[in-house]
């Protein structure tokens, strides 16, 4: 029996807690989201970069360190306690507005994204560890939904402002203010208000984990069937979110849009996909997460499929609808299924393993879509990928068990 003064879980017991972190990660949208309408083409016209590969760059260093981060932080995160670890993120992101702003060649803006992936790889995976040892089992996908709602709205208004203010004063500097108060609130609120949450993990758990680092890798990267099509459809997913990231706004240039209208298609795609997750993640709480994660791949490889066929701006409006709605279908029921799956002695593990291969998804996007926009064009990329999504979708379909495991 839980102890009187143990922590408890449920979201209304921890209620002030669990909106400060959505408050908390709304920040760190912020940090990330600055970024989408921009860069690649601060690349092209500041930089000079004619190589979709080359520019493309900044992408395979953010997905490799905010993958190797959230390995990292799911793997520390018992030993050390999640807070420290949040903070640590945050003291890394502080340069990265500041090297966006001012960064001399297109070195300096790799590296700015290094110190992004590891912002982004400690702070949202917190906050998402955080999120599920405070919900407890019953309310998991509406936690991941909240969380990633304020996550990806915040990604999208930032986008959204970003490419305004880039319209009006210039690609450079003033765009990347909105990375300084992200980054300098996200700092203040972590060190002063957050409280840690391990004893809330504790209260759930029966006991020590049983489980070496290398079993929950391989299960939660192969040997479980459950684990390894989240796995895998976490990658394809964020692979294609790379994609859009890296060359959805040189797509859009090449349709002949304005810097207001890749604003819009830019914060569009996760505005839906941020709002959309306040019920989809409680829709997978009722009706199982094995559907919802197959019809969401579906969903977007649909989206991408009209992004790269037709050039109107309705439709391309109407691609950017469907792969938010489809990511948002799958982005919080993964984390939720990662919850049901894996055993809370190694929960936070598992989650970093599979963030791993998650967001291994950045990098892997910007070289294939890189290198066969070169080679084939813009539109070839797409198409491509809104093929593998396809097939992603169909091997959670097949692979994944819709009962919660007892490992």
């Amino acid at each position: 029996m839980t102890p009187p003064s143990a922590p408890r879980l449920g979201l209304r017991a921890n209620l002030p807690q669990f909106i400060l972190l959505i408050i908390v990660n709304a920040f760190v949208g912020a940090m990330v989201g600055m970024e989408r309408s921009t860069l690649p083409l601060i690349a092209e016209q500041v930089f000079g970069l004619a190589s979709r590969n080359a520019i493309l760059t900044f992408l395979v260093s953010f997905g490799v360190v905010k993958a190797a981060s959230n390995l990292l932080a799911g793997t520390l995160s018992d030993r050390v306690g999640r807070k420290k670890l949040l903070i640590l993120g945050w003291l890394a992101g502080i340069p990265v507005p500041f090297m966006l702003m001012w960064g001399t060649s297109w070195t300096w803006i790799v590296a700015a994204n290094i110190l992004l992936g590891i912002n982004q790889g400690l702070c949202w995976s917190m906050t998402v560890i955080m999120k599920i040892d405070l919900a407890g089992p019953k309310r998991r996908g509406l936690a991941m939904g909240l969380n990633e709602f304020s996550g990806y709205v915040a990604v999208a208004l930032a986008a959204y402002f970003s490419a305004a203010l880039a319209a009006h004063y210039g690609l450079r500097p003033v765009p990347f203010t909105i990375g300084v108060g992200a980054v300098l609130a996200g700092l203040l609120v972590s060190l002063l208000v957050v409280r840690d949450t391990h004893g809330h993990a504790q209260v759930e758990s029966s006991g020590p984990s049983s489980k070496s680092f290398k079993e929950v890798f391989l299960l939660t990267s192969w040997r479980n069937t459950s684990l390894f099509s989240c796995s895998q459809a976490g990658l394809v997913n964020n692979l294609n979110d790379g994609m859009a990231w890296g060359l959805f706004p040189l797509l859009y240039v090449s349709l002949g849009y304005s810097v207001d209208r890749i604003g819009l298609l830019a914060g569009l795609y996760p505005m839906i996909w941020g709002v959309s997750q306040l019920f989809t993640g409680a829709l997978s709480d009722r009706f199982g997460r094995k559907w919802m994660i197959t019809f969401g791949m579906w969903v977007q490889a649909s989206g991408l499929m009209i992004a790269a066929m037709l050039a109107d701006f309705g439709w391309q409006i109407g691609a950017a609808v469907l792969l938010g709605i489809g990511t948002a279908m799958v982005y919080p029921t993964l984390l939720a299924a990662i919850g049901d799956v894996a055993r809370p002695e190694w929960r936070a593990s598992a989650v970093g393993v599979y963030r791993l291969w998650r967001d291994l998804g950045y990098a892997f996007g910007a070289v294939l879509s890189g290198i066969i926009a070169d080679v084939m064009g813009i539109p070839s990329a797409i198409i491509i990928v809104g093929i593998l999504t396809c097939v992603s979708g169909c091997l959670v379909a097949w692979k994944f068990s819709q009962l919660h495991s007892t490992l």
